[in-house]
């Protein structure tokens, strides 16, 4: 799937540009983005750990500071409200190293939100993001969660800014299936609508724009359900549960370190054990095998654990079922319906398995 569609070279300032033109752009942004605690989060990236080993074949590094910007550029063009627009851009700021690789670490594959939990603690703990917010009147409690603000964020299989922003960068980056020209067509249908709730949702105004979303956010969100995804996240939450554990990280590196940094700490320890590893002992061997591995084992059971890392795992289904004004898609769309109906009902092979270094 990773191979079908040809190489594209990407221009992220043109798809900002799509999110928000440069001639509504909001300057307040720019110092909040600039703070050490939002910079940390450009040596984060959105695709968890995946830009890492060989098994995939990430077209760039779209990092976490790259999200968190583009939520709030998208929360700012249809609100323009400050408070929703800074909540958007501050909902990552917890995010350790290799993303939603910190969930599977803590056993959350399903909800994947134990990134989450020290949101609020951050973002009150910083002074200088407090002071930036006290001088745009606002406080900590109106930006500390973006959950509150149904435009930023909201359920699946609703469409929130959050979850638009990262399937454009995902399918950009993971498989090449989006275009500008695809994405511009897209994001200039949405407009604000009530759905069943009575809450404000972003939806659609042509049901075929609909359905081109929809395909496309179902087609990235199967390549996340594949066995192949669900293995390398949950090898690397290993490797760094291992390497936490022999001393070679703390988790205070996973808050301050960058997992460019990360990686060399780990190369340093399997070129040149420091802690007594050999070649035999269990963490290089994961590690070699995941910056290695371009390709796994699709079976119905697991293989000899000394020889294979397997897995065997339900994780987060992310799809979208979007409104088109005022219904949902699946209900006007036989089309979506059955893309969606797919999605949903698609299962891997019990278990994945890599053969170790």
């Amino acid at each position: 799937m990773l191979k079908q569609h040809a190489p594209v070279k990407y221009d992220i300032s043109e798809y900002f540009e799509i999110l928000c033109p440069k001639s509504d752009y909001p300057d307040f942004l720019d110092r909040y983005i600039k703070l050490p605690v939002m910079q940390r989060l450009a040596g984060v990236g959105l695709l968890c750990g995946t830009d890492w080993t060989p098994l995939y074949r990430n077209r760039f590094f779209y990092s976490r500071l790259d999200h968190s910007k583009g939520v709030a550029l998208i929360v700012w063009h249809f609100t323009h409200d400050k408070a929703q627009t800074i909540a958007g851009l501050l909902h990552d700021i917890s995010t350790p190293v290799f993303s939603h690789v910190s969930d599977f670490r803590k056993g959350d594959m399903l909800t994947q939100t134990a990134t989450e939990e020290p949101t609020a603690q951050i973002i009150r703990g910083d002074a200088e993001l407090g002071r930036l917010l006290a001088e745009d009147d606002l406080t900590p409690a109106q930006v500390e969660d973006y959950h509150i603000y149904p435009i930023a964020d909201n359920e699946i299989p609703q469409l929130s800014a959050d979850r638009l922003e990262y399937m454009f960068p995902s399918g950009m980056a993971l498989d090449g299936s989006w275009t500008m020209d695809e994405i511009r067509r897209c994001y200039n249908d949405l407009i604000i609508l009530k759905n069943e709730d009575g809450q404000d949702e972003l939806g659609f105004q042509h049901v075929e724009i609909a359905e081109l979303y929809c395909e496309h956010f179902c087609m990235i969100g199967h390549i996340l359900q594949l066995n192949e995804n669900k293995l390398a996240l949950h090898l690397l939450g290993q490797i760094i549960n291992l390497a936490e554990k022999e001393g070679v990280l703390s988790e205070e590196d996973f808050m301050t370190l960058s997992e460019k940094e990360v990686m060399e700490r780990l190369d340093a320890v399997v070129e040149c054990p420091r802690i007594g590893c050999t070649e035999t002992t269990l963490l290089p061997r994961l590690y070699k095998t995941f910056r290695t591995m371009t390709s796994i084992e699709h079976i119905e059971e697991p293989m000899d654990e000394k020889e294979y890392f397997c897995i065997n795992l339900k994780v987060k289904q992310r799809y979208i079922n979007p409104l088109v004004n005022g219904h949902r898609l699946s209900e006007v769309s036989e089309k979506a319906r059955r893309i969606i109906e797919d999605f949903k009902t698609y299962s891997d092979t019990p278990y994945g398995c890599v053969k170790l270094v």
